[in-house]
């Protein structure tokens, strides 16, 4: 959802005119490339830096368009192209919004890229017929054009210019890219009768800025009917220049447990506040939590139907709720038959994309469409259940002081039953009752109940538990073979991962793929599934396996087989965001081993006990013999998913020292 014109009176309109702000506080020109700008930078030096860009250059500022103001956006890049895996930043897109018969106009569009031939620099100019038009959706355009000439090596340069008559909506600007940065500035242009939230995001405190505050004249072209001249009006106000700048700024790169890397890169966005005519009282512009929440219940796109009879219900839900008296009993039997009959077609949509009359029709439709459909039948049952809006980990965080609507992209069932709240997704056919993805657990969220305001709820992911546990029995088989029995109890996530990938390949097919894991002469049989069908509950996972040794008569046993870290998930040695990992763990594994008659233990590996932090995990390897029987135990638990970079090398040492001790294995030697 974007700001929209609003039309003031005819006073109003002529006391905000403002002229356009320079394009760019820097000295880089376009078209002024020289051989020396073909030389090396130090960026180049990084191997992973398949393009630098040299120069990102922005600027916002309002500009009288015959008779309102227009906001003019203007965009220019440099960047030098190192090898063919950056060959992809020629192509350049640009949304363009549009309602009706207005929309954002791009313009002044130039292109061109730069090549060094026997040490001269040779231009090729992309010709302005190549620009396409892509539609993305009902209210957005891709405008598009590709750079000509472009190779190993070459320089490219672009800009345009967007105008847009959605003069509130003031464009942020990210200042890092997933190449290094060796200058990025974005200047805008305010006048005094907006005021504009900054919210800036720093890592690393790489911004600068400064500002000016210039006395500039406005004009604009008004007529006051449709049939009379327009008349041309003059005013003198204040307007402050921001400028913000960063170099030399290093790529923004890919971690892992990192939830979206828009919450640790370092931008700029705005939110208009107010608005403070001359001679008029300021009006606030920017909503409340009690008013987001109205408008959002209110609008036909979200939550208008939840306050209709919705009559069409009324047989499936009276049917559901039959002979069960207890509200939970009630609200799981509905939740199940949402869940079970309807089919998620998008797991990414704040809106409705159609009636609920036709998702109820259709059985089909999006997370929103869904879960305001279990909420409706819900409420149909006389049950207390309202929305939960929040923004999945991969989509970045929302913002607990502003109501921004664009901050949140998912929708989810709350229910109140007594004293308890449970909350719900349909859209997952392996969730259970009361349970989320663990992409929801993403910090603030927020309920939208009638008649009051957006109250916060927060899904934190220490706050979200899974354990594992495990226990394998090991002992002799025949012709110096050894049989084992699993028994896995694995988290509740994993189940969800086990039901979906059992029902798409089979039981058979599932496991078979698993006897590699125990090694390449191992084979599973007897496959016992418990709770398969119980979407609330983890699975309980039995099977028996058997191994066969080596040629030589060795046995090289891992104690933990296919339970083994085996590689460090922290690989880089400096962190520069935090470790945000999903939900926090309490993994145990239990061996009990008898060596086979006519072996001996030639190696063991030693117990070893390292705690993270003292109080924020520990891990145990815990392993001893005794005359024919091994014993070992092992645990991981952390007590937090979320560490911050300093806390990052701690954490790294902790699971070398995890992979490192599982690889260890226990080595069988048949007696001479």
């Amino acid at each position: 959802m974007r700001s929209r014109s609003i039309v003031f009176p005819l006073h109003l309109v002529v006391g905000c005119l403002i002229s356009c702000a320079a394009f760019s506080q820097s000295k880089i020109k376009f078209g002024k490339i020289t051989p020396e700008d073909f030389k090396a930078t130090t960026f180049e030096k990084d191997t992973s830096a398949h393009a630098v860009i040299i120069a990102d250059i922005g600027s916002s500022a309002y500009e009288a368009d015959r008779d309102d103001l227009h906001m003019i956006f203007k965009k220019y890049k440099r960047i030098k192209i190192i090898d063919k895996n950056a060959y992809d930043e020629a192509t350049v897109k640009v949304g363009l919004y549009h309602e009706g018969a207005t929309e954002e106009r791009l313009v002044n569009v130039k292109a061109s890229a730069y090549n060094l031939v026997n040490g001269q620099v040779v231009e090729t100019k992309m010709d302005s017929k190549s620009i396409f038009t892509d539609k993305v959706d009902k209210d957005v355009n891709v405008k598009k054009f590709t750079i000509p000439d472009v190779k190993e090596g070459t320089i490219i340069e672009y800009q345009y210019t967007v105008n847009s008559p959605w003069k509130y909506s003031l464009r942020g600007w990210v200042f890092q890219d997933e190449y290094p940065v060796m200058l990025s500035e974005y200047t805008v242009t305010i006048p005094e009768f907006y005021d504009f939230v900054f919210m800036k995001q720093d890592v690393g405190g790489l911004l600068k800025h400064k500002a000016n505050i210039e006395r500039q004249n406005f004009t604009l072209h008004i007529a006051s009917s449709p049939t009379a001249a327009a008349e041309r009006y003059s005013l003198s106000a204040n307007t402050t220049e921001n400028v913000w700048s960063a170099e030399n700024i290093p790529a923004l790169k890919e971690e892992s447990y990192t939830t979206s890397l828009s919450n640790h890169i370092t931008k700029i966005e705005f939110q208009l506040s107010a608005i403070k005519f001359p001679d008029s009282p300021v009006r606030p512009y920017m909503s409340t939590w009690e008013k987001f929440s109205d408008e959002m219940l209110k609008s036909e796109d979200f939550g208008a139907d939840l306050s209709k009879n919705n009559v069409f219900l009324g047989d499936v839900v009276d049917g559901l709720v039959a002979g069960l008296k207890d509200d939970t009993a009630r609200a799981r039997r509905i939740y199940n038959y949402v869940r079970t009959n309807f089919t998620c077609t998008d797991h990414s949509g704040l809106f409705l994309s159609k009636s609920l009359k036709t998702v109820f029709s259709s059985h089909n439709g999006n997370e929103t469409d869904l879960n305001l459909l279990l909420i409706a039948m819900l409420r149909r049952a006389k049950l207390q259940a309202a929305p939960l809006i929040l923004s999945t980990r991969d989509h970045g965080v929302t913002h607990e002081l502003y109501p921004l609507r664009q901050r949140f992209n998912y929708t989810v069932a709350a229910l109140t039953v007594d004293s308890l709240t449970y909350f719900m997704d349909a859209s997952h056919p392996y969730l259970g009752f009361g349970r989320l993805s663990n992409s929801c657990y993403n910090g603030h969220a927020r309920l939208l109940l009638n008649n009051t305001t957006a109250v916060p709820v927060y899904l934190n992911p220490d706050d979200l538990l899974e354990q594992k546990t495990t226990y394998v029995m090991v002992m002799a088989g025949e012709n110096g073979t050894l049989k084992g029995s699993y028994q896995q109890a694995p988290t509740y996530f994993e189940s969800c991962a086990i039901r979906s990938a059992i029902k798409d390949k089979g039981k058979d097919t599932y496991f078979k793929g698993h006897e590699k894991e125990f090694g390449e002469e191992a084979t599973i049989s007897g496959v016992e599934l418990e709770d398969l069908a119980d979407n609330e509950v983890p699975l309980k996972v039995k099977y028996d396996f058997e191994m066969k040794p080596d040629e030589s008569g060795m046995l090289y046993i891992n104690p933990l087989f296919k339970e083994a870290t085996t590689t460090n998930p922290f690989k880089s040695e400096t962190r520069f965001y935090p470790v945000e990992m999903p939900y926090v763990v309490d993994e145990s594994y239990t061996l009990n081993m008898m060596v086979p008659d006519g072996y001996t233990v030639e190696e063991l590996p030693k117990s070893a006990v390292v705690k993270l932090n003292e109080s924020d995990g520990v891990f145990q390897y815990l392993i001893q013999q005794s005359e024919n029987n091994i014993q070992f135990r092992s645990r991981i638990k952390l007590n937090r998913a979320v560490f911050a970079p300093e806390e990052y090398p701690e954490l790294r040492r902790f699971f070398d020292m995890i992979v490192k001790k599982q690889s260890e294995q226990i080595v069988l030697k048949k007696k001479s």
